[in-house]
């Protein structure tokens, strides 16, 4: 028996990729590790990905972590730089920040004594409102990068999407406008595409496209599954039944019994709780796969254990393997009982699930 572990299939990881690669018609691909590559190991995905030609990663930590491990392909970093103390070590590393703000691009100009040149990107806020220059402020704050002594090549110009994930919003085509307007005036290379909008196909062309949730399987797309997009699940979350007893009608389960037994049943007790990871907030019916059949927790989820409902003649045992979420039992599933969406259920796997790899 064991507590909670995560079985990650490689080769599901390269099928969604060849699959991302087809719809990616030639652009190239920016593989998306940030958050611990979405709760799969950050990395030995690098490692494993070596059909992507960059790794894209929210902060240094997670950049200067994949060079340690040996991993040389160019990374990026989509948030940039935090402070210009660190230019010195992303040049150093061969790192590629993104600028979206006048505090980066001064900082960038003003660096002294830096050992290379760096390859950057600049981010345009085309109706995001997250980061990025303004439209307005984008082709001469591109003018200024080419003109830096401390940028290397043609920076590319990126953007993101709000709601590539609902592809007919009229939001999606004011953002595509107002990119092609800035592309017009520009010849260089861009990238809009995450996910959703390579999966819809909601920009008109990419020289880059960043794919990150739909490398792991799971589909940006309330309605549907990654197995409805030809996609397959990489991680199976799972844990082990630790304990299966008889109770009876009116016996509540867990803190507070908050739940209670309607006739006499069983309970099976699963080693995995929210110090894992699992959401808390996981209501009562909330599916668990055993042996074949669906399970309903119930009671407050634990930090160490939850408890399903087996029924009084199921043949659920001790010993037994309990799929929180994987193949048989969808995440995107999963979070529409939990009130939320994949993306956090995968990123929220604790340290201490131990991921074990399934060779190619």
């Amino acid at each position: 028996m064991r507590p909670a572990w995560a079985a990650i299939d490689l080769a599901a990881l390269q099928h969604n990729l060849e699959a991302l690669q087809q719809l990616a018609k030639g652009a190239r691909i920016l593989a998306i590790l940030k958050a611990n590559a979405y709760g799969h190991g950050l990395t030995r995905i690098a490692q494993q990905l070596d059909g992507v030609d960059a790794i894209g990663v929210a902060r240094l930590d997670e950049a200067l972590a994949l060079r340690n491990a040996g991993v040389v392909k160019p990374i990026v970093l989509l948030e940039g730089f935090f402070a210009a103390e660190q230019l010195p070590i992303l040049a150093a590393s061969g790192l590629q920040p993104v600028i979206h703000s006048e505090y980066q691009l001064l900082q960038l100009e003003q660096a002294k004594g830096l050992v290379n040149p760096l390859k950057v990107w600049l981010k345009v806020d085309t109706g995001m409102h997250r980061l990025g220059v303004e439209p307005e402020q984008a082709v001469g704050f591109y003018r200024r990068l080419q003109a830096c002594p401390n940028v290397q090549s043609e920076p590319v110009l990126m953007s993101h999407f709000a709601s590539a994930d609902c592809p007919q919003t009229v939001q999606n085509e004011e953002q595509r406008q107002a990119f092609a307007a800035i592309q017009a005036q520009l010849q260089a290379p861009v990238s809009f595409s995450n996910s959703a909008a390579l999966l819809a196909a909601v920009a008109e062309h990419d020289d880059w496209v960043r794919p990150g949730l739909a490398l792991y399987g799971v589909s940006p797309f309330a309605e549907q599954t990654g197995a409805m997009l030809n996609l397959k699940p990489v991680m199976k979350l799972q844990a082990s039944v630790i304990s299966v007893r008889s109770i009876g009608a009116g016996a509540g389960v867990g803190y507070g019994a908050a739940w209670h037994a309607s006739k006499s049943t069983r309970i099976a007790v699963l080693a995995i709780g929210y110090g894992d990871g699992y959401p808390r907030t996981a209501p009562d019916g909330t599916p668990v796969f055993i042996n074949g059949r669906r399970y309903p927790i119930v009671g407050h989820v634990s930090m160490d254990m939850l408890a399903v409902e087996v029924g009084p003649d199921s043949d659920v045992e001790v010993g037994d393997t309990g799929q929180l979420w994987g193949p048989d039992l969808p995440v995107e599933e999963v979070a529409r009982y939990v009130g939320t969406i994949a993306y956090e259920l995968l990123c929220n796997v604790a340290h201490r699930v131990v991921l074990d790899y399934d060779s190619v």
